[in-house]
């Protein structure tokens, strides 16, 4: 992990307030699990104090760039939204833990489901599976068709669904019900899942295909590595030797789905 001023290469809209910013810098070298996310500082850090948590969506360590995909849900990520190319940013990262791209190997398929801003970590998952030759079964879940994005980009490693709530692309209602739709015609096989979304979908995407699988929490965040105990959530296996709670800024936020306790 490193603190770093870094360099904003691009900073450009995609979708409904929804942004992609790449940014060049060393500590792009420690980043290789998917997953992972980084800590960036808003401003001088004196109006906003806290760090804002953004997961990583692609990384190139020949080029020492990570993408990043973030929605403006609050004045911080407003900010972002403004920053210009050539700017330089706060960055603390990588953090956490990622999926394990070793869970699986050669001519395997994995099934990718993402729910809204929960999409992108999931995209350099699918390119690490495509290069060790892990088929990938893609499903994202958004709100609306002006919502939808990296639809295409998943398409280049393998079969995509998308659902939208309103229905205006795509099958109408939520990823769970892709689900249902390609079991009902046998065409959903797959090894294990690896997912990233709300908390609702989450608990969905279990009860519809058990826990064998993972997960990743967007439980809100203070510090980013492990000392506030603000991120925590419960553990499903209790051990009296150990915290029944578990940090996931730090030990997450990528967990196995019979691990923790989706809240």
């Amino acid at each position: 992990m490193k603190m770093e001023d870094c360099t904003v290469e691009e900073n450009v809209q995609i979708a409904k307030d929804t942004y992609k910013m790449k940014i060049k810098g060393n500590f792009v070298k420690e980043c290789r699990t998917p997953g992972q996310f980084v800590n960036i500082r808003i401003g001088d850090g004196r109006e906003h104090v806290l760090r804002r948590p953004i997961s990583i969506s692609e990384i190139d360590r020949g080029e020492n760039l990570v993408t990043i995909i973030y929605r403006i849900v609050g004045e911080g990520t407003k900010f972002m939204a403004d920053i210009k190319k050539g700017n330089e940013i706060d960055i603390m990262g990588p953090l956490g833990r990622g999926y394990d791209v070793l869970s699986l190997t050669k001519e395997q398929t994995a099934l990718l489901v993402g729910g809204g801003i929960g999409v992108h970590p999931l995209y350099e998952l699918a390119k690490q599976f495509n290069k060790r030759g892990i088929k990938t079964i893609t499903i994202l879940g958004f709100n609306s068709k002006d919502e939808v994005f990296y639809e295409d980009e998943f398409k280049k490693f393998g079969e995509t669904y998308v659902s939208t709530v309103d229905g205006s692309v795509g099958t109408k209602g939520f990823v769970t019900d892709v689900i249902k739709k390609l079991q009902e015609e046998n065409k959903l096989i797959f090894d294990k899942y690896y997912s990233c979304g709300p908390a609702l979908m989450l608990k969905a995407l279990v009860n519809a295909v058990g826990e064998d699988g993972y997960i990743s929490l967007e439980n809100r965040m203070a510090c980013g590595i492990g000392a506030c105990y603000a991120c925590v959530c419960k553990k499903k296996k209790k051990d009296k030797n150990k915290d029944d709670y578990s940090r996931v800024c730090y030990d997450g936020p990528v967990y196995l789905a019979s691990d923790v306790e989706i809240e």
